[in-house]
């Protein structure tokens, strides 16, 4: 996958949107309810030299399992390494599109809940 359909991915979140806080070179992509100001991060789209990286907030269960099922995925760069992983190229879009939603619910959980239900956010539902 590419930067472009990775972006397109977490731009297709409801209520998602694209920052850039540190610099051009790092695409934050952020959920919001009610209010912009409070909105908060379940993604970071950056170039680390010529890998393209996606951190994605993760379950720490969660997170192990798959570091150590996939070579592509380690703990988070510059990020919380319990709680984010960093993403690079290679795995299959389903599991992306898994991680990514993964990533969103987990952010949009911890909003209040007016925010969620403007976001019509009806909770996280297992994937099986």
């Amino acid at each position: 996958m590419d930067y472009e359909a990775w972006r397109n991915i977490l731009l297709s979140m409801p209520g998602a949107y694209e920052d850039f806080p540190f610099g051009a070179d790092a695409a934050v992509f952020k959920v919001a309810g009610r209010h912009r100001e409070k909105a908060k991060m379940f993604g970071l789209l950056m170039h680390r030299g010529e890998v393209l990286n996606l951190n994605l907030k993760c379950d720490p269960a969660l997170a192990e399992q798959l570091r150590a099922a996939n070579p592509q995925i380690t703990p988070g760069y510059h990020m919380n390494k319990k709680h984010w992983n960093t993403v690079t190229s290679g795995l299959p879009l389903e599991l992306m599109r898994d991680l990514i939603e993964d990533s969103y619910d987990l952010v949009v959980a911890s909003l209040p809940r007016l925010d969620r239900e403007a976001l019509g956010w009806k909770g996280i539902v297992g994937r099986g």
